[in-house]
């Protein structure tokens, strides 16, 4: 019964620390652009150069 005391005030605060978290990355707008992301992976941005035989 003594370790409830401790352990749900921790699991409280570690929930709204969480919640806090993404509604910051909401408002920051970590989720605006979620496709371009996935694809602009598959484009180099620099041409590779051959090597030299």
């Amino acid at each position: 019964m003594d370790s409830l005391i401790l352990l749900l005030p921790m699991a409280l605060l570690m929930g709204f620390l969480g919640l806090c978290a993404f509604l910051w990355s909401l408002r920051s707008g970590q989720y605006e652009d979620l496709d371009g992301a996935a694809s602009r992976i598959l484009f180099d941005d620099i041409p590779r150069k051959e090597p030299r035989r």
